[in-house]
């Protein structure tokens, strides 16, 4: 039986992000910046930079996502945060237009990519992080967390496809549909009771 543990991401756990995110999909080009810049400026910034931009982001005092080690083999990521700290979601048309939260409230929380190596897809880990991820933002005084994932039920996506998630993996962590402002995709939203303490 394998050994699954889900950890804060950190600048120190940056070698581990690093392969959880280079086993297939985007990762490696992407640095999970996509969510933290709008458009032009993700386009016009060199993987380099977006490594360091990433590396500087995991040494934030609230760490911007979770990694998934199985036998202590870090093999998958989530994002998760503010809306605030997210720029992209401001300009995300389909998540303006369905959320009926106010786009400046940071106690709004968001969880937009998931990554899961390739070798170890088909276990669950998605759905694990999800529910680290819910737990991690209720811990740090999020009062809703939202997502905004693929209805697969609607349209057909290549497992790389699916870094926003899937509708019924957020609804068995208890998500509920505010909006489907797109064809395929939803806007769905947990509230979350605050942490003891």
């Amino acid at each position: 039986m394998a050994n699954i543990t889900i950890e804060p991401a950190s600048a120190e756990r940056f070698t581990d992000v690093q392969h959880a995110i280079t086993g297939g999909g985007d990762g490696p080009s992407c640095q999970c910046q996509w969510w933290t810049m709008p458009n032009a400026e993700f386009r016009g910034t060199t993987r380099a930079d977006k490594e360091v931009r990433f590396e500087e982001e995991l040494g934030s005092p609230i760490s911007p996502g979770l990694i998934a080690y199985v036998d202590n083999v870090p093999v998958g990521w989530v994002r998760v945060g503010p809306r605030t700290l997210q720029a992209r979601i401001a300009r995300t048309r389909m998540i303006t237009s369905g959320s009926p939260e106010p786009l400046g409230e940071p106690t709004v929380w968001a969880v937009t990519c998931f990554v899961i190596r390739r070798d170890h897809r088909g276990i669950g880990l998605a759905h694990l992080l999800l529910d680290a991820a819910i737990e991690y933002a209720q811990d740090h005084g999020a009062r809703v967390i939202e997502g905004y994932p693929v209805d697969t039920a609607e349209v057909r996506r290549s497992a790389n496809e699916l870094f926003h998630g899937t509708l019924a993996m957020f609804e068995e962590s208890g998500f509920s549909v505010t909006s489907r402002p797109s064809n395929g995709r939803a806007v769905m939203t947990l509230s979350l009771p605050r942490a003891a303490g």
